[in-house]
């Protein structure tokens, strides 16, 4: 038997999917290990081997893929803790990085303070040389200025170096020249280049992404460097893939070279996942969330394709990379609860992590959390949380919510819990409006797919809170973005800037441009042994109003592009343009200007196939396992719930909440307004009973 395994490193569990070629699959958690999560990696690919009888060495002679997705990357940034970084600048704009735009975030809070650097002031060292908008040399370089430049920095112990020049994406010479001497001199230390980062207009953006290349680069080589040895050190001879924040994935020598482009690689798998689900109902406008122990994850898919977005932040740090328009917040199981100097209650975004971790793991914490909330409710069985695996100790729970939450509010227990639970609720609901409601579309139309290890349990509240009626729960909900890794292709993205009106576009250049970025991508999927019938290959175009201060993104098709159709392409626009901001402005002739076209390779990989199963009827008392107490949030009280195991729900059960549904690796409460269908797949659809018709039809038989 041959075996996929698909692997997301959080901030508290590592989750892993073994998908095995007859269509079965596994699901695994491990503990992560922040001190060098190839730890937890390995051993939770050793407890799979364990499971099958197998030694590691004959267990990975056994698979193929590996897929890995992980926030290595994305916790250097949030905890400031990544490599030293040196940044040789054009002599005038150091400060750039600090100044970003010049735009507060919050204009009317006059103590809101600026974001830190990834390089301190000290570290940006200006040289001299000048290229003017079109890329003409206006000074030449100063190499004496990069060679002061990288003695500061061998003195500093400077581990990376980000080089970004003004007007560099115009003509990259100088960059290249200053590259050259830089890897002369510091051999050791890891480079990014903007031009090789992302070569494109906007110096801001530029830099500061270029920045964040180089400050997450050693941390991400040295964690891929280690994971390779143990792997190459158990004879693991199959393909490792690393997941992308575009929603892709690459190999780890290209995933080091661009390491920005894994910062969001985690939470990139869940849109992918959520696409593969909702196909089987024929549901192709959708909302993903995935409630992990850290943080909670949000995306909007439409049509069958995951929003994109080339203005992504990272605390506060703009990632001018395409990736998927992932909004992440701190709320997870693991999130903290707290009361703030004005004595409201709040959750997050401190989370206890995976050590100590919540109260009830009896493993140190003593700060209560949402974990230690939902037991208290009823909603996590204190004997069969990891399927028995790892005991919960509701005394420690009530302990540190009464200490911390109940008895500073003057609640009890039972009302702190529901009340954290509440506002955890309601600040996730408020990460779905802004993923949905901020992308001009109504929540209410968009089935809600759900996943994380603590997701399920609040996705009722979630869905109430906006009015959603329906929801689809995976049996792989708990491992969603490791299961998206492996349904993920190759994918690499280009940029060229091109700054002119549409209709003044030089088509020679403009194919010259596309041609440029299609074969680089075209080598690139030969390199990763991709045939060239199992290539796609997508272009696009930046494009608004002439004078307008935003882009849109507008997909075009190669046919257009040889003709030369640029009516075509503008005519992509307006309709576009109308959808994000409610209006378009072609009846009175305003110009339309190109600014960057892009090019997107795409390697289709073999996905794996799950089994669908029989239909076994509507009555699920075989899957019931008892009752227990619950708190339900419509009566504000606590009633006898009954309770389900997930492992024994078959297609066709139907349940009507309020209802526990348990499994090994998550829980799912079905509040009193749903009720609930298991399909083929083993997805949990819940429904409002106005759908019942609808999911009825689409479950089929």
């Amino acid at each position: 038997m041959k075996y996929k395994i698909g692997i997301d490193v959080g901030g508290t569990f590592t989750d892993f999917l073994l998908a095995a070629e007859d269509g079965s699959s596994e699901i695994y958690k491990v503990l992560s290990t922040p001190e060098d999560p190839s730890i937890g990696t390995m051993r939770g690919i050793a407890e799979m081997a364990e499971r099958h009888g197998l030694t590691l060495e004959d267990f990975l002679a056994r698979v193929t893929t590996i897929v890995h997705g992980t926030t290595v990357t994305t916790n250097a940034v949030l905890t400031m803790r990544g490599a030293t970084t040196g940044l040789i600048t054009t002599q005038g704009v150091r400060d750039a990085l600090e100044m970003r735009r010049g735009i507060r975030e919050e204009q009317y809070n006059n103590r809101y303070t600026n974001v830190e650097p990834v390089v301190p002031r000290y570290l940006r060292r200006p040289v001299r040389g000048r290229l003017d908008y079109a890329g003409q040399e206006i000074e030449p370089l100063n190499l004496d200025d990069v060679r002061a430049a990288c003695e500061l920095f061998r003195k500093e112990g400077v581990e990376a170096v980000a080089i970004c020049f003004m007007n560099s994406f115009a003509n990259p010479e100088h960059e290249e020249a200053a590259a050259r001497l830089v890897a002369e001199l510091m051999p050791e230390a890891y480079l990014s280049v903007s031009t090789r980062v992302l070569p494109s207009i906007r110096f801001y953006d530029r830099v500061s992404t270029t920045c964040l290349n180089a400050y997450v680069g050693p941390i991400l080589r040295r964690y891929l460097q280690s994971l390779v040895k143990k792997l190459d050190a158990a004879n693991y001879r199959g393909v490792l893939l690393i997941m992308q924040s575009n929603g892709g994935v690459t190999t780890p020598d290209n995933a080091i070279a661009n390491a920005a482009t894994t910062l969001l690689s985690g939470p990139a798998g869940g849109p992918v996942a959520g696409i593969a689900y909702g196909e089987v109902q024929n549901q192709r406008d959708l909302i993903t969330v995935d409630m992990g122990g850290t943080s909670f994850d949000a995306a909007l898919v439409k049509d069958g394709e995951p929003l994109v977005t080339t203005e992504g932040e990272i605390d506060r740090r703009r990632i001018a990379l395409p990736m998927l328009n992932v909004v992440t917040i701190g709320a997870g199981g693991g999130s903290i609860g707290w009361i703030d100097e004005g004595g409201l209650l709040r959750m997050g975004p401190q989370s206890a992590g995976s050590s100590p971790g919540p109260a009830c793991y009896g493993l140190g914490g003593e700060l209560p959390t949402c974990t230690d909330a939902d037991l208290i409710l009823g909603y996590l069985s204190p004997e069969f949380f990891a399927g028995g695996r790892m005991p919960l100790y509701p005394d420690k729970a009530r302990e540190a919510i009464k200490r911390h939450v109940a008895g500073p509010l003057g609640y009890s227990v039972e009302e702190a819990a529901a009340g954290m639970y509440r506002v955890i609720n309601v600040n996730m609901a408020a990460a779905v409006r802004e993923v949905s409601v901020a992308q001009g579309v109504d929540p209410r139309d968009f089935p809600l797919v759900v996943a994380g290890g603590a997701g399920p349990n609040h996705a009722c509240m979630i869905a109430l809170e906006l009015e959603i009626p329906l929801l689809l729960v995976p049996r792989e909900s708990s491992i969603f973005c490791a299961a998206g890794m492996l349904m993920s292709d190759l994918q690499h993205d280009f940029v060229r800037t091109y700054p002119c009106l549409l209709q003044d576009v030089d088509l020679k250049r403009f194919r010259a441009l596309v041609a440029e970025m299609r074969d680089e991508g075209l080598k690139l999927l030969r390199a990763e042994g991709i045939p060239p019938e199992r290539v796609r290959v997508v272009y696009s175009l930046d494009l608004r109003y002439l004078r307008q201060y935003h882009e849109v993104n507008v997909e075009v098709s190669a046919e257009e592009i040889e003709r030369g159709d640029l009516e075509a392409m503008a005519a992509r626009f307006h309709p576009e343009h109308n959808r994000l901001f409610g209006y378009e402005l072609s009846d009175v002739g305003t110009p339309v200007e190109l600014i960057n076209i892009r090019v997107k390779t795409i390697g289709i990989t073999d996905k794996p196939r799950f089994a669908p199963e029989p239909y076994f009827g509507a009555d699920p008392s075989s899957a019931k396992k008892g009752e227990r107490p619950a708190y339900v949030p419509a009566a504000d009280e606590f009633q006898t719930v009954p309770v389900y195991d997930g492992a024994l729900l078959k297609h066709g059960m139907r349940i009507q909440g309020p209802a526990i549904i348990e499994q090994v690796n998550t829980s799912t409460f079905v509040t009193p307004e749903y009720h609930l269908v298991v399909d083929r797949y083993g997805t949990m659809t819940i429904y409002l009973p106005v759908k019942e018709d609808e999911v009825l039809r689409r479950i089929g038989k």
